[in-house]
């Protein structure tokens, strides 16, 4: 056996036979003995005290401190020697200083140190954030989604203006028939990324009906449009390349376009002299590749995509617009903004969601050029290492993409209820941003107004949420409304009505 010593006053520790019992950490089995001091080791060991006799200063403060503080044992004979008597003091102490160590000893001091520490750290954040009135609180719906709901703590039905529901399909029975039936044949999910197990043909049938909805080459399926706008950029550019940004594009966008390595341009909102000054100073890139929303959904406004697209075509440059607000519902068919303003032909890649106008549920998608589609599936990392999106979803949002071509009714319904409610909204006095879109964003300024202006329309029987930073620029509160296909034009003059009362109660209207 080796032997180990420690510090200016040398110890032996010895192995012994019997191992510790796991239920007594303080048993441990050590013979801890101190030795003569190591500048004279002729010097004879000092004697072990008895329990009535002092601690002599040459022992260890450690077995001074251990002796001191256990209690007599009763009936317990005297060791028959010094030796001994060291065996049952090392073991004593060893024993408190594991179970310090694993109770409570300066690493757990640590640990709750800096969880203290994160604590206090978060709470300072999330004050900040009451105190500043941009507190989000998440209301309970207990009912399907649709015009009218059922909201916790809020009796009667609840009109709801505050959806993405814009065609009304996300409740609508065939739809809801159509999830059921994938689901009994296709089951609950996939346990499974798509090119291990997790393609199955419904899949496959849905991103071919994607394409040809938008008149592409071919579709790839995401478990969100924000999974679709994480895969985009980083998959396709390189070092060599360069992305030019609209300032107000989605946060999804932002977040892809940081995680690709391309050379990185943000235009003003909408300011076609400044793209057309950027896309000159990014001449030098091989690929140029303009980015922007088609309908931006904090405002409600619609991109210049003809200037947008001949600005492309004149500096060689790609276009991508993400229809997450469009699709379904712009357009003569609702094929979106580039359908709207005549250059499907020359927009390159759509990303686009169905957790929207298609149903509602969950999903997104990029479609564009098959060779692009075909290097996603290799590189996407949101594709490669996300679940299948499961079969009720796929089953709904073919059955919304079917009711969508085989009529146009719905789309063309959408245009006079926005228009009434604008109409109104700005004849009271209210200042709607946008123009034509069925987001109509009721701009406030404040954004404790615009949370208080919302909780008191909802007292009055109407869901609307206010937006504040960091959703919107700081300054810009305003409260987002969405009209849908299903509200009818009570409902719209019930809601304007709403907002007149409540607003002359907050001081917004005169």
């Amino acid at each position: 056996m080796g032997v180990w010593w420690f510090g200016p006053r040398r110890t032996f520790l010895r192995p012994v036979a019997s191992p510790p019992r796991l239920e007594d950490r303080s048993s441990l089995n050590l013979q801890i003995s101190p030795l003569w001091s190591s500048a004279d080791p002729t010097r004879p060991r000092p004697p072990v005290p008895g329990p009535a006799s002092p601690a002599p200063l040459t022992r260890p403060l450690s077995l001074r401190l251990a002796a001191a503080a256990r209690p007599p044992a009763r009936h317990q004979p005297r060791p028959p020697c010094a030796w001994a008597r060291g065996r049952e003091l090392g073991a004593m102490w060893a024993g408190r200083v594991l179970h310090a160590a694993l109770s409570g000893g300066p690493r757990g001091r640590r640990a709750q140190s800096a969880l203290a520490q994160l604590r206090g750290i978060l709470e300072e954040e999330l004050e900040g954030i009451r105190g500043a009135g941009t507190w989000k609180s998440e209301r309970v719906i207990t009912s399907r989604q649709g015009p009218r709901i059922h909201v916790d703590g809020v009796s009667g039905g609840i009109l709801n203006f505050c959806a993405n529901n814009y065609l009304g399909l996300s409740s609508h029975p065939e739809v809801i028939q159509a999830g059921l039936q994938a689901l009994e044949e296709f089951g609950a999910g996939l346990s499974s990324v798509r090119f291990i197990c997790g393609t199955q043909s419904i899949h496959k049938d849905l991103e071919a009906k994607i394409a040809q909805f938008h008149q592409r080459e071919d579709a790839i399926l995401y478990p969100s449009c924000f999974d679709a706008n994480a895969g985009l950029f980083e998959a396709l550019l390189t070092p060599e390349d360069a992305v030019l940004s609209d300032e107000l594009n989605h946060a999804s966008i932002i977040d892809g376009i940081r995680l690709c390595k391309a050379h990185k341009y943000r235009y003003r909102h909408l300011d076609m002299a400044d793209l057309e000054a950027k896309l000159q100073e990014a001449q030098k890139h091989r690929l140029r590749l303009v980015a922007t929303d088609g309908a931006f959904s904090m405002d409600g406004d619609i991109a210049p995509l003809q200037e947008i697209c001949r600005l492309a075509s004149r500096y060689g440059a790609l276009v991508f617009v993400d229809e997450c607000h469009a699709t379904g519902f712009l357009g003569a068919t609702g094929r979106g903004t580039d359908e709207l303003l005549g250059v499907m032909d020359q927009v390159t890649i759509i990303n686009s969601t169905l957790g929207k106008a298609l149903g509602g549920a969950s999903g997104g998608y990029t479609t564009g050029p098959g060779p692009l589609v075909s290097l996603l599936r290799q590189r996407a990392r949101p594709y490669l290492f996300s679940n299948s999106l499961p079969p009720a979803v796929i089953g709904c949002a073919s059955k919304a993409l079917d009711l969508l071509m085989e009529s146009n009714a719905i789309v063309q319904s959408m245009a006079a209820k926005t228009q009434r409610f604008r109409s109104k909204m700005e004849a009271a006095g209210f200042a709607i941003s946008g123009a034509h879109h069925p987001i109509c964003p009721v701009m406030l300024g404040d954004a404790r107004l615009a949370s208080c202006m919302a909780d008191d329309m909802l007292k009055r029987g109407i869901f609307v949420i206010g937006f504040s930073y960091p959703v919107v620029p700081k300054g810009k509160a305003r409260i987002r409304v969405q009209i849908s296909a299903v509200h009818s034009e009570e409902d719209i003059d019930r809601c304007v009505e709403a907002f007149v009362e409540v607003g002359r109660l907050h001081g917004a209207l005169p």
